[in-house]
């Protein structure tokens, strides 16, 4: 795994020595920020389901502003330290240690508070086989667009047999490519 372009191409990033764990593949990661370019520099970054943290930083290798992680495992939360400190990114990003769903809840008292707290990118890879204890994908979606910019773009990446819903929320599918046995779904934060 290794970051493909920006800043810190080239870097290379650590991998999970654990089962469970499925980073998304350089291939997929250049598909979404090819289709993403003009987006990310100066972006706002949701990072969910952050597992080694390759999008995010990805994303912070391209001029986005800030990248917010969310990882609920201790040892995954290591790794994207380690990832950080391997590209030598010491600021401009937060590590939240918690559920998608209690961060984005958090995220969402904060940034009604203050407007410019929003995101204008999010990413969503939750586990394909199975959905974390809990876990309701379409109540994740629409509560992520409460915490995105009107405008912006959550990328959702799943398994390819199990389709992406069209609406959540005030997300509305905009786009949807196929690689192997995974899929990306691109969201609009509408109004």
């Amino acid at each position: 795994m290794r970051v493909i372009a920006g800043t810190y191409k080239g870097r290379r990033l650590s991998a999970p020595s654990w089962t469970g764990l499925r980073p998304t593949s350089d291939k997929l990661r250049e598909t979404v920020f090819n289709i993403l370019a003009a987006k990310v520099p100066g972006a706002r970054v949701l990072d969910l389901f952050a597992g080694t943290g390759a999008l995010g930083i990805e994303a912070i290798s391209r001029g986005a502003a800030s990248v917010t992680f969310v990882e609920r495992e201790r040892r995954a939360q290591d790794l994207i330290a380690d990832n950080l400190e391997r590209c030598g990114i010491t600021d401009g990003y937060v590590i939240i240690r918690a559920s998608v769903e209690d961060a984005l809840r958090r995220l969402r008292d904060r940034s009604a508070a203050v407007s410019a707290e929003r995101f204008d990118v999010a990413f969503l890879d939750p586990p394909y086989d199975r959905e974390p204890a809990g876990t309701d994908m379409e109540s994740v979606l629409a509560s992520a667009a409460d915490v995105m910019a009107q405008g912006g773009v959550l990328v959702l990446e799943h398994a390819r047999r199990r389709p992406s819903l069209p609406v959540a929320g005030r997300l509305v599918r905009t786009r949807e490519v196929t690689a192997g046995d995974s899929a990306l779904a691109f969201y609009a934060c509408q109004p």
